[in-house]
Parts: structure tokens; C-alpha cells; sequence
């Protein structure tokens, strides 16, 4: 009798400890549990932990509530001016209801990227080569609003989107390069130009202050003749300026103490 009752009890053990082992599941912290009894939505989301199931009944789907990084496969379009690109991009979502998430579309994952794909295609369609080369931050906002309007419904947020790189045609980026070019060319002769101005301007300025002090003159040849033999030339070729012979000439032509003009020659 005794041996029976060890014997059930034993049985009754193991059955026991069967029966937890199928109807527990464990829902990790960054997961949620859905629970499904005979095919239908039954209570709250499970919470992170142990949880007990029914089995054979009960079937508990987890779903994942961390941001998804999904790249977006290159897109090639034309935009509004006629130009044939290639745009890739990179989407990040989340899950935010996850009984939407599971009942509302067969596979949240493909829905988005096919969307994400399809709107990629209309922005391109929509949008300037300028526009997608130099005003992304605009792009990506209206990228953004065109996911997330379908995407609430799923149960999704769209937390960001970006456009990584925009792939063109050779022949247009030698175009591009002529252009950039031609455009840095046409800056460098403005500058110049500009250079030349400003020292005629100064050049004239120094003309006119010398005409009104001819020692000013002969100071300035007196410094060139110093620079230049600093260099430590053996052979020093100075010319005279025709200004420093007429100061010289008027010089001479002053009238003696005697009231006599003093003569050109000795």
C-alpha cells in the first residue's frame, strides 16, 4: 500500500513537473508577450518575467520592442529635372503596440521595408538633384511623415529616417566638375581683379605723396640700394628715376646767396 502511494505520488510529481516545463515561457525586458487561446487575443500583454500558459491551448508570441535599424536597398528614379539616381537610405522603427503589430499586418519587418522602398521611389520623383545633394534634413522629414502615417496603424512608431548616399551618373559628376570648377576659376579672377584695384589705388597714393616730398623719393632709393645689397651680390645694377634727375636739376637751379643762379655745371 505504502509502495502505491510513493509510486502516485512520484507520478503525480513528474506530471507536475511536465506540465510547468510546457506551461512556462519567459518574456525577456526588452520583449513583450501575446497571448493567443484557441487562435484569439486573451488578456493584457504579458509582461517581462515568468509566465504560465495553458499548453495545447495557449500560445504566447513574443515580439521585440527595440529600435530595428533597416537599411532601404538603392532606388534608382529620375527626379523632377531629369536626372537618372541612385538613393539608398536607412529607416529606424519600433514597435509600439505589439497586439497591432501581430494582428493587423502578416509580417511588420517586410510591410516597412516595401513602404519604406515605395516612398523612397516618390521622393526621388518629387525632388530637385540640388535638393537631394545639399537639403537632405528636409527630404528625410518628408520621408519620415510618409512612413509613419501607415505605420501607426500597425502598431509601429518610425523613429528616424536618413538618405546615406545618392549615387550619380558619370557623366554627370564630370559636369558637376566642370561647372565647380569653372565657378572657382571665375571667383580666383574676381579676387584678382580685385587685388589689382586696391594697389593701383595704393600705388597712386604713394605716386602722389612723393610728387608733393622729392626727399621721399630719394629715401626710397636709398632703401632699395640697402635691400638689395643685403643679398650679398658682387655686381649691383641700380636704375636712376627720371624724378630723382629733376629733383636734382631743381636743386641746382636755385638762386645763390648772392641773388645768382647757381650753374647746371661746374
Amino acid at each position: 500500500m505504502v509502495e502505491d502511494l510513493v509510486v502516485a505520488v512520484a507520478a503525480a510529481g513528474s506530471a507536475g513537473v511536465v506540465y510547468l516545463a510546457a506551461a512556462a515561457r519567459v518574456v525577456k525586458q526588452y520583449e513583450r508577450g501575446v497571448l493567443f487561446r484557441l487562435g484569439r487575443v486573451s488578456g493584457e500583454v504579458r509582461s517581462p518575467g515568468l509566465n504560465l500558459i495553458i499548453p495545447f491551448v495557449d500560445r504566447l508570441r513574443k515580439i521585440n520592442l527595440q529600435i530595428v535599424t533597416m537599411p532601404i536597398p538603392a532606388q534608382e528614379g529620375i527626379t523632377r529635372d531629369n536626372v537618372t539616381v541612385r538613393v539608398d537610405a536607412v529607416v529606424y522603427f519600433r514597435v509600439v503596440d505589439a497586439v497591432s503589430a501581430l494582428v493587423k499586418v502578416e509580417d511588420y519587418k517586410f510591410a516597412v521595408s516595401q513602404m519604406a522602398q515605395t516612398s523612397l521611389r516618390s521622393i526621388i520623383g518629387k525632388s530637385d538633384l540640388d535638393d537631394l545633394l545639399s537639403n537632405r534634413e528636409k527630404l528625410n522629414q518628408g520621408l519620415e511623415l510618409m512612413l509613419d502615417s501607415p505605420a501607426v496603424g500597425w502598431g509601429i512608431q518610425v523613429d528616424r529616417v536618413e538618405i546615406k548616399d545618392v549615387s550619380l551618373p558619370d557623366t554627370m559628376k564630370r559636369s558637376m566638375a566642370r561647372q565647380a570648377e569653372a565657378d572657382r576659376e571665375r571667383r580666383a579672377r574676381i579676387i584678382n581683379a580685385d587685388a589689382e584695384l586696391q594697389a593701383s589705388k595704393k600705388l597712386a597714393e604713394a605716386a602722389q605723396q612723393m610728387a608733393d616730398t622729392p626727399t621721399a623719393l630719394q629715401l626710397r632709393l636709398l632703401q632699395t640700394v640697402m635691400a638689395v645689397a643685403a643679398e650679398k651680390n658682387s655686381t649691383l645694377v641700380l636704375p636712376i628715376p627720371v624724378e630723382l634727375l629733376h629733383f636734382l636739376e631743381r636743386g641746382a637751379q636755385q638762386p645763390a646767396p648772392n641773388g645768382e643762379a647757381k650753374p647746371l655745371t661746374q
